[in-house]
């Protein structure tokens, strides 16, 4: 059976070689990133049939850059803000902030976005994560985590049916977009950053 080929993540590949640089690069990274999910949650879009915001986009684009490890503990850091009380969630502080917040009916969905940043950031460093349809199956195994665990969440505050007609219903025409989106842009960038290393 064939090893299965791994490559750097876009971000990784272009810091320091050194550890320390290294290190520091990675902090500045994950940084970076936690800035970019809480700047992306604020920001509402007119669409069919609610408004959506941009952090599944953000998201995917994150971890299909950062790759598995790093894309978590962005994911985390923001999730850790979250806790320390920064509105750093799209809800907040209108509806809350802290750990109430997060214990509240968006919890699961803050909680998949951990498992979707793994899944995605795997196949980032995976050969099959520079291909469009590779890369958006993982997308889309992400956006499932997210669905249904914030499905499953919801539904023990307000029960199934609730949970299905008002957390995933409406949002599953704008998340198939975002998921299209970030695959052919991720994959793009990839091919992009992998012809000019061959030249």
């Amino acid at each position: 059976m064939a090893a299965t080929s791994v490559s750097s993540p876009l971000a990784l590949a272009v810091l320091p070689q050194s550890r320390a640089g290294r290190l520091a690069g990675m902090v500045a990274l994950a940084v970076v990133g936690a800035a970019i999910l809480w700047i992306s949650a604020k920001v509402k879009v007119p669409f069919y049939p609610v408004p959506m915001t941009l952090q599944t986009l953000a998201l995917f684009l994150i971890a299909a850059t950062y790759g598995s490890r790093l894309a978590v503990a962005t994911v985390g850091l923001y999730l850790l803000e979250g806790v320390l009380g920064f509105p750093v969630f799209a809800g907040t502080p209108e509806k809350g902030i802290g750990i109430a917040y997060m214990f509240g009916p968006t919890g699961g969905y803050l909680a998949g976005y951990l498992v979707a940043a793994a899944i995605v950031g795997y196949a980032a460093e995976q050969s099959w994560g520079r291909r469009l349809f590779g890369l958006g199956a993982a997308m889309l195994a992400g956006e499932f985590a997210i669905l249904g665990l914030g499905f499953a969440w919801l539904a023990t505050l307000i029960g199934a049916d609730k949970a299905f007609a008002f957390g995933v219903a409406p949002f599953l025409f704008a998340d198939m977009v975002k998921v299209a989106l970030a695959a052919a842009l991720s994959t793009a960038a990839g091919n992009l950053v992998g012809r000019g290393r061959s030249t």
